[in-house]
């Protein structure tokens, strides 16, 4: 059971910053959703667990929003994976997260659980962090020292170094992250894991692709894995395998024999590899499904398809105007 002495809930990062020098030394964790922290805090993994304070980000609004700025989409921390479905402007700047969304948990904790949450969480199964990997992310950290803000930025994939290990020093705040704008590529994500729903990734694949003004070859690609290792992975010779090939089966297939090699979980290597090599091919033909391409299933030339919803069936309800 989690349990503490004390539940605050500040309204600005100045009275954050206050209450981290208050209870300096470990004696505080930042919360947001509580998605992660509430069932680890259990038995058979970290039983009972206290903190003397439990600070909530929730209510701190400079954690809150998302633009476009230069190419690159800003995201604050506090963005819930319900906002990847839900909203008109993430929908289309970042597809795949709407897929990724779409097999993260349930209604109920995808309007709690955060994206910065989930990065600085950093567990090797991590829905979110593959997608953003895939992205070119990068982690805005901040900071109060002697009065004054300070900010620094890292890739994300230098950010998260391990299970549970991220390079966030005592007194920083993960503030927001920033990637690419996709807008015009086709996304997909692909997870497995030991149940049916609500289910931890036993392996899972993001994938983003862009197709040239004839259709018919790959203009660029985006790959990242995760739940077959330490930290989720870059498939960049993945996406260097498919820039300006033909869009075919077999291209596909070639591509996706480079995926066995990132395989380094210390069990079931045999399944994750079979599993990961699968997923990167079904994932590149959903993501061309997702940009308008068809993929003829015996490695033959594309035919054009009308845009899909990325596999959502149809826009669900309670979309916000574009931003």
């Amino acid at each position: 059971m989690l349990t503490c002495d004390h539940y605050l809930m500040p309204a600005s990062l100045d009275e954050v910053f206050a209450l981290m020098d208050e209870h300096r030394g470990g004696r505080y964790r930042l919360v947001a959703g509580c998605t992660d922290v509430v069932p680890w805090a259990r038995p058979a993994r970290a039983d009972d667990v206290h903190y003397p304070a439990l600070i909530d980000l929730t209510r701190v609004s400079e954690l809150n929003g998302v633009e476009l700025r230069g190419g690159r989409v800003h995201l604050g921390a506090n963005t819930t994976f319900q906002e990847f479905l839900e909203d008109a402007f993430l929908r289309r700047q970042l597809p795949v997260k709407r897929h990724c969304a779409a097999w993260f948990a349930d209604d109920q904790i995808r309007r709690q659980a955060t994206l910065g949450g989930n990065l600085v969480n950093a567990s090797p199964a991590a829905d979110g962090a593959p997608p953003m990997l895939a992205m070119d992310s990068a982690v805005v950290l901040i900071s109060r020292k002697n009065g004054a803000r300070q900010q620094r930025i890292l890739p994300l994939t230098e950010f998260i170094i391990g299970p549970a290990e991220t390079r966030l020093e005592e007194g920083e705040v993960l503030m927001a992250i920033e990637c690419d704008s996709m807008h015009g590529y086709g996304g997909a994500f692909k997870k497995v894991g030991h149940r049916r729903s609500l289910v931890i990734s036993v392996a899972c694949a993001a994938i983003l692709v862009k197709v040239d003004e004839t259709r018919r070859r790959f203009a660029d690609a985006r790959v990242a894995l995760g739940g077959i290792g330490p930290v989720p992975v870059r498939a960049v010779e993945i996406e260097q395998h498919l820039q300006g090939k033909p869009i075919t089966l077999e291209a596909i297939e070639a591509a996706a024999d480079l995926s066995i090699g990132h395989v380094q979980s210390r069990t079931r290597q045999d399944y994750r590899r079979e599993v990961t090599r699968n997923f990167v091919v079904d994932a590149i033909v959903e993501a061309l499904g997702d940009a308008g391409v068809n993929v003829d299933g015996r490695g033959g030339e594309p035919a054009p398809m009308s845009p899909a919803l990325g596999g959502m069936g149809r826009e669900p309800a309670g979309i916000r105007g574009d931003r």
